[in-house]
């Protein structure tokens, strides 16, 4: 896009600028609107070779002025955010705008920033200096000297957590020599092994799988959060007697504020007893006593913008009126002390901190007032005109160009593609107007000439005195989002071992042979002279089952329907229960598996229509989507694509998280249908998502000729009556409609496509209609709750599922506080949100007292919209009142978890959850999602009861979130709970009943067993061997401290088949414990003798003092004699005949029993296989 840059050479206010810059002159420029004004910005930058730093009057303007100087530059600047000081006493609180900030700070103050945007709040917000920055990061680089317990020290100090298991941002852990430490400002943990006090090798690892993924020679560790107490500089020791004088005075005085002598009081215990402390925004002047914000941070040679400075200084100082009125508030309630509420620079401050610099104010008009610290010392005015862009209508373009080209200007048309340029070309050859393609553009246009070319800008620009304009379409088809190397995906054989790694004492477990008990913990037993390590399981009664570790595989947690409080009751050890129910299940699995076979086999045979492959129009449509497409997304569209143009009519499943970009890949679909002369049909659950759907497609479809409509509740009786003569005649394309496309006088000209967004709220009615509509037809179902990929595999070849696991790229992170409820602090984050012009949702949990938590709310906050929504409204009460949010009506929503699968709104910003530890991870991480969805700071607060004393279960689930909030963890475990849920929707409630009786991995492993045997194929079934030795294999609590980690090594050594299952392993364990002990490759060695016995018939290999037993499943008695004769085994083997044959062999004295075994097992392998 450089060519459009050289327009401005010829301007004299452009060369005037340039030369006021490289004088360090202060500047005024007026006469420029939005899209001249950046065209400026990019060319100085461009041309002064120096770094540049543009003001913006908020986020919304800075993401504006970003998207447009990538169209200009090529690049994308980045943004430094604004963020929240946390006032408020919180138990925990994510810092992920504040890493972001501090990532960007340390970068500006390196000189590796060339440019930057920032709002006038995120540079004058009072932050970390400088100086202490540098100190507190660390820089590791591979043979520098470290000793692992300092870097420890100085990473606590740093403001990180220490864990058994490193799995966000913040959190480091120690174990030996190997140090595993998760930087903000890295996109994975990073893992150092030391050798003595040396840095011997370091690399990144993908926090999920825990393996390495690249190798690293320096890494750079930056704080974790803006205000650390621990850098006060005498320490927290040093903070706590400056908080002692402040509370000495406070007390002396006549009247003292009582409120905060008791927060300064609190803070103070909290800080001397260690405690996580997420306030310390509120000492951030005695933390660091010298004022500093990122101003500071920029180099003397920085060239500051200030866009449009009328506006700028507007904007400023209505933020320092509320920023002020936010402190005044926190002052009162006494969260603050009126000594140390220097937070914010004031406008004039903060040009008086540019002085030294080149500075250039732009303005639409000039300027009455400028900051009396920074005089602009010269005054130019520019004469440019912002075009609106053609929008797709080419007549327009061509009216605009005959007129210019009658004037004599030179013209650049950027028309987003050639095939776009070639139409325009043809029509402007019609209309006598002369154009040349120029793919790329090399130099400018001369008078008289028009030039059509590739790119796009969201306006077009006229520059009178230079005789030259700029055309385009205006729409950004540029805004195509940097992707991030993403680290490759090891498929790990993790498939059915996730749910392990969380095991506590007294969770269910699920014992193949023997049934659901509960797990009482890890237990070391003498045997023999070894030591070994036990997982006891209680049944009912008093019945206790030791199963050694070695054979873990045939343990799996427990995991019911996805809730919380389900009763299971114990199965008792030697029964016949167990074996009923694992009867029962597999008869209805079986049964399930019929029904889904005789619907495939009848869904193949009937025919289908093939559609064409992808027309220019189809890549044209593709490319004008305005986003980075994700690989999921990617993927799930070649995957449609292939379905529909195979001539079998399509029947795919895709599921995805709400916001993940499903309506994008189904839009495409119907895209491609159109083409190829059929129509499309979107039907959807409720009237607020065909409203939705309308919108977008309108918005999608705007540039080609495609005609939408939409039924539903909402359209006039005369409105609906045309829609339907159009579609039954084909005048209409694409038709989007809830349950009223059902209807039996819905009749479709040619359908080729049917959409069924969200198929589980329909009812048995409307399915019935649905299978009459789509037959022969091309079917995609679209499901917000994702379906696991295990019942996938089961199902495999069944249905055909593409699912979106991916979130889109710049999903803003969301503010999350976790605190105890308090109306004050929630009111005023409601406040917050409606001063913005933003919206809430209230989640109060509980139906009966819905009314009065609203009733309460009206009373507290006054003036202000609130509605309520609960599952027991009817769904058109409940489409109104969503419709009312979705158009801005209602400014409070306060519902239930019914929003969990609700509609996307933007405009809501801030979520509220009652009660939060009475939900799982799962809920709360899909509520979260309900905001965040704009480019602007999105807060949940997630509150407990006051003063409640929680239960043990209870304290364990607040804690789980905290951590989740802070770092991101548990996420797995909330991923996992909310598959499930999806298995229960997907197969229907008789089946989740089953499903309960024996635990989810179980009846997965008997439904993929029931669909391969009703396909005539043979149920895959494992060949089982135990192996109890004298030889010492455990995990020692010195290699592996964490008893869930130790757990979660056992149980998938047991599951080890193969040779290259055992090398993965080990290499596992040793990047992320160092060298493993005997133990630990003992247990490798018996979990691949047990595969490799099993594979040959053995069941089980026992040692009794000095005999070696080995028992046979199949008796081959060739390959027994054989064994007898072999000359290392003559007359130590003997054969012994019984109810198992079996095969004994005395040990020599001192004689390595596992040694032994593998070269038995292995002798006897290879005789049986010859």
């Amino acid at each position: 896009m450089n060519i459009l840059l050289q327009v401005l050479e010829k301007s004299p206010e452009y060369r005037q600028i340039l030369d006021s810059i490289s004088r360090c002159a202060v500047c005024a420029v007026s006469g420029l609107s939005q899209i001249t004004r950046t065209h400026f910005i990019a060319a100085l930058h461009a041309a002064a070779a120096r770094p540049s730093v543009l003001i913006c009057q908020d986020e919304l303007a800075a993401s504006r002025l970003q998207e447009e100087l990538e169209s200009f530059l090529g690049v994308q600047a980045p943004i430094l955010p604004e963020r929240e000081l946390t006032f408020v006493e919180a138990s925990g609180v994510s810092r992920q705008w504040e890493q972001k900030r501090l990532k960007l700070l340390y970068d500006l103050a390196a000189g590796k920033l060339p440019l930057l945007i920032a709002s006038t709040r995120a540079l004058s917000l009072r932050t970390m200096p400088r100086e202490v920055l540098f100190s507190a990061s660390i820089r590791l680089r591979v043979g520098a000297g470290f000793s692992p317990d300092e870097l420890a020290e100085k990473l606590t100090q740093a403001g990180y957590t220490r864990t058994t298991l490193v799995e966000g941002a913040g959190q480091f852990a120690l174990r030996g020599g190997i140090l595993d430490v998760f930087s903000p400002g890295e996109n994975l943990p990073v893992r150092c092994e030391f050798f003595g006090d040396e840095l011997d090798a370091m690399g990144f690892f993908d926090p999920t799988t825990q393996r390495r993924t690249e190798n690293a020679e320096e890494v750079l560790l930056l704080p974790v959060a803006e205000s650390l107490p621990q850098l006060h500089p005498d320490g927290v020791d040093g903070l706590c007697r400056d908080l002692e004088s402040i509370l000495a005075r406070q007390k002396r005085r006549k009247t003292p504020h009582e409120n905060l002598i008791t927060t300064l009081t609190r803070d103070m215990e909290s800080l001397q007893s260690g405690v996580s402390f997420p306030s310390a925004d509120r000492y951030m002047a005695l933390i660091y006593p010298e004022f500093s914000c990122a101003a500071d941070y920029l180099s003397s040679e920085t060239t500051v913008y200030f866009c449009d400075h009328g506006a700028l200084s507007r904007a400023a100082k209505a933020q320092e009126e509320e920023f002020g009125l936010g402190l005044d508030a926190f002052l009162e309630s006494g969260r603050l002390a009126g000594e140390l509420c220097d937070f914010y620079l004031s406008f004039e401050d903060l040009a008086a901190r540019m002085r030294g610099r080149p500075v250039v104010y732009f303005d639409s008009f000039l300027s009455a007032r400028f900051p009396e610290s920074l005089p602009p010392q010269q005054l130019l005015s520019v004469t440019a005109r912002q075009l609106p862009g053609y929008g797709g209508s080419l007549e327009t373009a061509v009216s605009d160009l005959k007129n210019y080209v009658k004037n004599e200007y030179g013209c650049l048309v950027l028309c987003g593609g050639k095939r776009r340029g070639e139409i325009l070309k043809d029509m402007l050859v019609k209309e006598g107007v002369n154009a040349l393609l120029a793919f790329p553009a090399v130099h400018l246009p001369q008078a008289g000439q028009v030039f059509l070319t590739d790119g796009s800008l969201p306006a077009g620009l006229e520059y009178p005195d230079l005789r030259f304009a700029i055309l385009t379409e205006g729409q950004l088809l540029v805004k195509r989002t940097e992707r991030k190397p993403k680290p490759k995906k090891t498929p790990s054989n993790r498939k059915k071992l996730e749910s392990f790694t969380d095991l506590t004492p007294g969770d269910l477990v699920v014992h193949e042979h023997h049934g659901i008990g509960r797990y009482v913990g890890m237990e070391q037993m003498k045997v023999g002279g070894t030591i070994k390590d036990y997982v006891k399981i209680a049944y009912q009664g008093t019945d206790t089952l030791y199963v050694p570790a070695t054979q873990l595989d045939l343990v799996s947690k427990y995991i019911g329907s996805g809730g919380e409080n389900q009763t299971v009751r114990l199965n008792k050890l030697g029964g016949d229960q167990w074996q009923k129910a694992k009867a029962k299940a597999k008869a209805a699995a079986k049964d399930l598996a019929a029904g889904l076979i005789q619907l495939y086999a009848e869904r193949k045979r009937r025919p289908g229509f093939a559609f064409a492959a992808d027309s220019p129009w189809q890549k044209e449509f593709e490319e004008s989507f305005e986003y980075a497409e994700t690989d999921d997304q990617l993927r799930a569209i070649a995957e449609i694509k292939h379905d529909m143009e195979s001539p079998a009519p399509m029947e795919r499943l895709l599921c995805g998280d709400v916001g993940f970009g499903k309506t994008e890949v189904a839009l495409r679909a119907v895209m491609k249908c159109i083409l190829d002369g059929k129509q499309a049909a979107i039907l959807v659950p409720t009237t607020v998502l065909a409203q939705q759907h309308y919108l977008t497609a309108l918005k999608r479809f705007g540039s080609f000729p495609v005609t939408i409509d939409v039924l539903s509740r909402f359209r006039t009786p005369a409105q609906l009556k045309k829609t339907l003569q159009e579609l039954e005649t084909g005048k209409i394309d694409l038709i989007i409609g809830t349950h009223k496309l059902l209807q039996k006088n819905v009749r479709f000209k040619d359908l080729g496509l049917l959409i069924v967004d969200e198929e589980q709220r329909f009812g048995v009615s409307h399915k019935e209609r649905l299978k009459e509509i789509s037959r022969g037809v091309d079917v995609l179902t679209l499901s917000a709750t994702p379906i696991p990929r295990t019942l996938n595999m089961a199902l495999s070849g069944l249905r055909d599922m593409s699912t979106i696991e991916q979130p889109p790229h710049d999903r803003y992170p969301v503010q999350t506080f976790v605190l105890e409820h308090s109306d004050r602090i929630l009111d005023e984050a409601i406040r917050r949100e409606l001063a913005r012009g933003g919206q809430v949702y209230y989640l109060h949990n509980r139906v009966e007292t819905i009314d009065e938590c609203a009733a309460k709310l009206k009373t507290r906050l006054g003036d202000v919209e609130i509605a309520v929504a609960h599952g027991k409204m009817n769904q058109e009460q409940l489409s109104d009142v969503m419709q009312a949010m979705a158009d801005g009506q209602i400014q409070i929503l306060v519902c239930t978890t019914i929003i969990e699968t609700g509609i996307d709104i933007p405009n809501v910003n801030t979520l509220i959850i009652e009660d939060a530890d009475k939900l799982g991870l799962a809920q709360l991480h899909q509520l979260r999602g309900r905001v965040g969805r704009s480019s602007r700071h999105a807060y949940a607060y997630l509150t407990f009861r006051r003063g409640k004393v929680l239960s043990e279960v209870a304290e364990k689930r607040l804690e789980a979130i905290r951590e989740y909030a802070e770092f991101g963890s548990g996420f797995k475990i909330a991923m996992r709970d909310l598959e499930i849920r999806g298995a229960g929707d997907l197969l229907g409630s008789e089946q989740s009943g089953h499903m309960l009786s024996v635990g989810y991995d179980m009846y997965l492993k008997l439904l993929e067993d029931a669909v391969l045997e009703e396909r005539g194929e043979e149920a895959l079934k494992e060949p089982e061997c135990t192996a109890d030795l004298d030889v010492t294999a455990n995990i020692a609590k010195s290699y592996v401290t964490s008893g869930e980690q130790r757990m979660d090594l056992y149980r998938r050594m047991a599951a080890i088949r193969t040779q290259e299952d055992a090398d993965d392993l080990l290499d596992e364990i040793v990047d992320r414990y160092g060298d493993p002990p005997k133990g630990v490759m003992n247990l490798i060695a018996i979990a691949l003798l047990r595969a490799r016995a099993a594979a040959c018939g053995i069941v089980e290999i026992s040692q009794k003092g000095q005999t070696l037993t080995i028992s046979l499943g199949v008796f081959d008695f060739a390959a027994i004699s054989a064994l007898c004769e072999e000359p290392g085994f003559k007359g130590r083997v003997f054969f012994a005949a019984g109810k198992i044959p079996a095969i004994t062999v005395k040990l020599k004295s001192g004689e390595d029993a596992l040694k032994l075994a593998e070269q038995l097992v292995g002798r006897y392998s290879l005789i049986r296989n010859k």
